[in-house]
């Protein structure tokens, strides 16, 4: 999360954040940040009231970039460690394991797993804050962006990383903000952070998974128009 006098920044996960919390962090004056991957009711009580920015991801390219960086992790997080079988299966069954979270008896465990409170690193997701995703019929993706995101308001945008570049200055813009010169040329230049490398995500899916993706998380395939293969 990353705060400024005209608007607050929500990093969703894998989803551009760390490249636009440089470029704040880097350019805007008074930019902070507070904690790490916090969701909107977190925001402090003196910027409450300010528009609210965040990016989003095609969720069939999310799971395959998350699995990516877990499995090539020395020590992945408990939440792939749990649903991948500490490795055992492979994009499929991990995935799968993914969009059936909320019906599965892996969330126990997983809930176990993840720890009591907040803290400044990872996933940063308390046991308590993924409980509701029980019985919810949503995807993993779909329960963070809802999680992150909060209610949806006149305070709210949220953008595609895919055009994170052509949209950020424009949503910057509407909030009293204007990229200065040397901002400009950050988001239109600078390298993508933290990238994992993996096939195309296109080549990764079999039908009944790919359409099992587009039940579990059709809130935000539908909000941001994304279609498998964009």
């Amino acid at each position: 999360m990353i705060a400024t006098d005209r608007f607050v920044f929500l990093h969703l996960h894998k989803s551009g954040g760390t490249f636009v919390n440089e470029g704040l962090l880097r350019f805007v004056p008074g930019a902070r940040e507070i904690g790490y991957h916090l969701p909107r009711h977190l925001i402090p009580d003196e910027h409450r009231l300010l528009p609210v920015l965040g990016f989003a991801r095609n969720p069939w390219s999310y799971y395959a970039s998350w699995h990516a960086f877990q499995a090539g992790r020395p020590q992945p997080n408990a939440l792939y460690r749990v649903l991948s079988d500490e490795g055992r299966l492979g994009f499929q069954g991990t995935v799968r394991n993914m969009l059936e979270l909320g019906a599965s008896s892996h969330l126990d465990r997983l809930l176990h797993e993840l720890p009591a409170d907040y803290g400044n690193r990872g996933l940063n997701l308390p046991g308590f804050a993924l409980e509701p995703i029980r019985g919810s019929g949503a995807g993993f993706y779909s329960y963070l962006y809802h999680y992150v995101f909060g209610h949806d308001d006149a305070r709210l945008r949220i953008g595609r990383m895919e055009t994170l570049r052509t949209e950020l200055p424009s949503m910057l813009a509407a909030t009293g903000y204007h990229a200065n010169a040397d901002m400009l040329h950050f988001i239109a230049t600078a390298a993508p952070r933290n990238v994992t490398q993996h096939a195309r995500y296109t080549d990764l899916y079999d039908k009944e998974l790919r359409q099992l993706v587009a039940e579990r998380d059709a809130s935000v395939i539908e909000r941001h128009g994304y279609r498998f293969g964009d």
